[in-house]
This record gives structure tokens, sequence and C-alpha cells, in this order.
């Protein structure tokens, strides 16, 4: 097997995006499982969600197709993308946004019973309380 510059830019440039979504949600993973900062899982959790919807939106496109509008000479499913990936990936955005409120607003009311968002002190703090 012989590598070749070439072949390599020519991997990259057709599925270069599938790399970044591989590398984005393996950042989010390592994140989630190394990070003791809950402000820090959180911002991983959505790295991650960025992932799946890039995932998501690479599979919703095709070579030399177009918006799911009737125009004028293109007759049949080939000619146009499938609109459903991206609806669903809409919803995704918005139920990630609403997820990140409760995250943020929960970290809120850790931070004000505990005076931190680190996963120690918590321990620390919720053994103290008992």
């Amino acid at each position: 097997m012989t590598f070749s510059m070439a072949g390599l830019t020519a991997f990259l440039a057709s599925k270069g995006i599938y790399f970044l979504t591989a590398v984005l949600l393996s950042l989010g993973i390592y994140g989630m499982i190394s990070c003791k900062n809950y402000m820090k899982k959180l911002i991983c959790m959505n790295i991650m969600q960025v992932a799946v919807i890039f995932f998501f939106l690479c599979f919703g496109q095709k070579t030399g197709g177009t918006i799911p509008v009737q125009v004028n000479g293109l007759l049949g499913a080939r000619h146009y993308i499938n609109p459903l990936p991206h609806g669903l990936m809409l919803t995704a955005i918005v139920v990630s946004l609403g997820t990140t409120g409760v995250g943020l607003a929960l970290l809120t009311r850790i931070k004000e019973k505990y005076g931190s968002v680190e996963e120690e002190e918590i321990i620390r703090g919720e053994n103290k309380f008992r």
C-alpha cells in the first residue's frame, strides 16, 4: 500500500467533514469523562451535540442536488436533497438550546448552594450537610 499526499488530500476533501465530526465527538466524550468541572461537562455535551448535528446534515447532502422546491426541468427525487434530516436537526438545535438553558440554571443553583461547580467540592459539601 503506497501513501500519497494527493490521495490523502482527495480523501479529506471528500470525507473531511466526517473526520471533523469524529474529532468533535471524541473531544466531547473525552471532556465528559475527564473534566471534574460541571460547566466544562456542559460545554463538552454541547460539542457532542454539534458533532451529531454535523453528522446528520452531511448525510442529508447530495452531489448536484438542489433544495426541495419544484424547479422547471428537474423531474424526480434524484435532483433534490432530502429535507427530513435538515428539519430534524433544526429540532435538535432547539432541544440543544433548551438542554443548555436548563443545565445553566441547574449550575447556577448548584453554585448558590455549594459555592462551586467542581465535582469534588460538591461531594464534600454534600457529605458536610448529612
